[in-house]
């Protein structure tokens, strides 16, 4: 039979007798598995020399995609809320407007000490001196530090600071200082730093 003969060439062969010069006189069990050899050396050969490269750049576009998923996400979702940003930056700027004229001006200053000024004797305080400090320039807006001496007792000295927060322009305080003559807690010395700002509008 066949396989009979097969198994007895393979049985005859002398394997240290192999030639390529001779390979189409090697027994069909030897080729095929030369073939298979040869056959299993491609495909392993390919894989890392073209097949990985692929899968490496498959990776850096699998990436690329997702961030680009994002970014469209992203972009949508802005594009859906157009209108209501649009809203928000005219609510902004109405904000802004409404805050800067807040800001005295150079020539309302004279004005905001007298307010200052009538706000603590209305609260029952000796003002003993308000004087303006050097404007000091920031970013966006310049600032005014105006120096505020004055004599009370402790209660007409929080109600004259709570009544500087309903002053009609921006106005915050600094670095208080409050001492007693002696035990009289109804003399109380304070010392205070209160700032106003006004916008720079493109001025140093």
């Amino acid at each position: 039979m066949a396989f009979e003969g097969t198994m007895r060439s393979l049985r005859e062969f002398d394997i240290s007798s192999l030639d390529f010069d001779s390979v189409g006189s090697w027994p069909t069990p030897i080729k095929l598995f030369i073939w298979a050899v040869l056959l299993a050396a491609v495909v392993v050969g390919g894989y890392y020399y073209h097949v990985k490269d692929l899968q490496l750049e498959l990776a850096k576009i699998e990436a690329k995609e997702i961030t680009l998923k994002k970014d469209f996400e992203k972009k949508a979702f802005q594009a859906a809320n157009l209108d209501a940003y649009r809203q928000q930056m005219v609510e902004m700027e109405e904000s802004f407007g409404a805050l800067v004229s807040q800001l005295p001006s150079a020539t309302e200053v004279p004005g905001l000490l007298e307010d200052i000024t009538n706000k603590g004797l209305l609260n029952g305080l000796d003002i003993a001196s308000i004087d303006l400090r050097k404007e000091q320039s920031r970013e966006f807006y310049v600032e005014l530090p105006i120096a505020i001496n004055a004599t009370g007792s402790y209660h007409d000295l929080g109600a004259f600071i709570s009544g500087m927060a309903g002053l009609p322009r921006i106005v915050t305080l600094h670095d208080f200082n409050i001492s007693a003559k002696g035990n009289n807690a109804n003399s109380l010395k304070m010392n205070i730093i209160a700032k106003t700002y006004r916008y720079k509008d493109g001025d140093t």
